[in-house]
């Protein structure tokens, strides 16, 4: 073999493999460009903070796949999100930019929810929308699907990244806001009942340290009794009643969900009314409502489930390739004693178990109790 047969071999053989390096090491293509602001829809796309950063997804053409991979559903709350995002998808605005939507809650079993996400991204799914089990443990799943050019949306129970987006509210302020009220209505401090979430979420975590914070700060002397409710009427009045029977009293309660039935518990024990900070369950505001003149001093703080059509949303204009913040931020719905108004405030004629506050008028996102209620919860 001659000394130019063998150079140009070699040659061929450094080109062969700097084209497999390309493929091997190259990012993807269809991988989110970090870009200038502002958000192509600011008034519902708004940053978290002047820090966000931007995303610019490359458009595809439509119309889209897209999947909700939810896990826990054994509240009001979760009910009525799976049933919102199935309402929004049936609007005729959204539904002719979908091919398909599907969903599935996997309950409280973490890998069930990573191997769905997983499922999804090898299924070709365009987007996938997520209120995630757990804020830390999606990270080799994110790296998979913007590898796989998937537009992967968080919401409510987020994630802790800033490679996929991030729609909430402020889970830590809505803490700090019930702390607040307990502070400004209980002269002295004491003891207070907290009345917790789904544990191992990031809301959970972020109601949890916003509240304590608080207190904390305010140099009050606070002895606070914790308690799981799991964002769940029937668990919250349960483990309230257990917490009312152990400790005899309180003088304040903060209930991230559940508000209803913890409530209820007070006054099935006979508890006198005490200062209440909680989620926005028209039971609950209802009650509130009822029984202000009798001592029962409510703030009614969260977001509805309508947030699941803000993350569908998102996730539509990333697929169009519009510019979109990392880390989104959605408004409280807040309301205190005394301005529960009913057919404002609260529903006296609509079942305690639907949260109000379901709407984001700045997205255009809003709906009935009817258009809600006529779907499943069931995966599909």
């Amino acid at each position: 073999m001659s000394t130019s047969t063998t150079l140009r071999r070699a040659m061929a053989l450094l080109a062969a493999a700097s084209v497999t390096a390309l493929f091997v090491f190259a990012p993807s293509a269809d991988a989110q460009e970090v870009v200038s602001g502002p958000a192509a829809d600011p008034e519902c796309f708004v940053p978290w903070s002047d820090q966000t950063k931007f995303f610019k997804f490359p458009k595809k053409d439509g119309p889209y796949r897209i999947a909700l991979a939810n896990g826990f559903i054994g509240n009001t709350w979760r009910i009525q999100m799976i049933k919102t995002a199935k309402a929004y998808a049936e609007q005729p605005e959204v539904k002719a930019k979908l091919k398909e939507f599907k969903v599935v809650s996997t309950g409280e079993d973490l890998a069930a929810q990573l191997a769905a996400v997983d499922n999804f991204i090898d299924s070709g799914y365009d987007a996938i929308v997520v209120n995630a089990q757990n804020p830390a443990a999606f990270t080799p799943v994110i790296k998979r699907a913007k590898k796989a050019g998937v537009v992967l949306v968080a919401f409510d129970n987020i994630l802790d990244t800033e490679e996929a987006i991030n729609v909430n509210v402020d889970q830590k302020g809505l803490g700090e806001y019930w702390a607040d009220w307990l502070v400004k209505n209980i002269p002295s401090g004491g003891k207070v009942l907290e009345v917790r979430g789904v544990e191992g979420t990031s809301v959970d975590r972020d109601r949890h340290e916003g509240l304590h914070e608080v207190l904390k700060a305010s140099g009050k002397p606070w002895e606070i009794v914790e308690v799981v409710g799991k964002w769940d009427d029937g668990t919250a009045q349960k483990v309230t009643a257990d917490a009312i029977a152990v400790h005899k009293s309180f003088v304040g309660v903060s209930v991230q969900g559940g508000s209803t039935g913890t409530v209820r518990a007070m006054m099935d024990a006979k508890h006198p009314f005490v200062p209440v900070g909680g989620e926005t369950e028209n039971g609950f505001r209802k009650l509130c409502g009822q029984y202000s003149s009798e001592g029962l001093k409510c703030a009614s703080g969260g977001t509805g489930p309508a947030q699941v059509a803000v993350a569908i949303k998102t996730a539509i204009a990333a697929l169009e390739g519009q510019v979109l913040p990392q880390s989104i931020k959605l408004p409280l719905a807040r309301v205190e004693d005394p301005n529960f108004k009913n057919g404002q405030d609260y529903y006296a004629d609509q079942s305690d178990n639907f949260f109000v506050g379901n709407a984001f008028p700045t997205c255009g996102i809003n709906f009935t109790a009817q258009e809600i209620m006529g779907q499943s919860e069931q995966n599909q």
